[in-house]
């Protein structure tokens, strides 16, 4: 089963954060991942741009509005995310314990729901 490990960290925090501690961060995600590709649990996984380079687009009562930046101010920003398939909600758990984010951050685990899956007579 596909699951996606969402990476949200303080924006603010990273962009602070030494030349020193972002090599140091930078090398554990390197790892975490080669670790998962030894594995052969990751199916991809990518970074995110600031949220100030995003355009949130909504409809309400079915006028688009274009915006540019994040809908929401929050603390923590969805920085990133690794796709891993793996056999259960348990193991893609344990990979997510071991995700440096979880020590500046959240990891937040969802199961991956395939369109093709959808039903929605169920």
């Amino acid at each position: 089963m596909q699951y996606l490990l969402l990476l949200y960290v303080g924006e603010a925090d990273m962009a602070a954060a030494s030349k020193d501690d972002s090599r140091k961060m930078t090398a554990a995600y390197g790892a975490y991942a080669e670790a998962m590709v030894q594995a052969g649990v990751m199916v991809g996984a990518n970074r995110l741009r600031p949220t100030e380079t995003a355009t949130t687009v909504r409809s309400p009562g079915g006028k688009t509005q274009v915006l540019d930046g994040p809908y929401a101010e929050t603390k923590e920003q969805l920085g990133g995310y690794f796709m891993i398939e793996v056999p259960d909600l348990d193991t893609a758990l344990s990979w997510a314990e071991r995700c440096p984010t979880v020590g500046h951050g959240v990891v937040e685990v969802r199961p991956v729901w395939p369109a093709s899956d959808y039903d929605p007579d169920r």
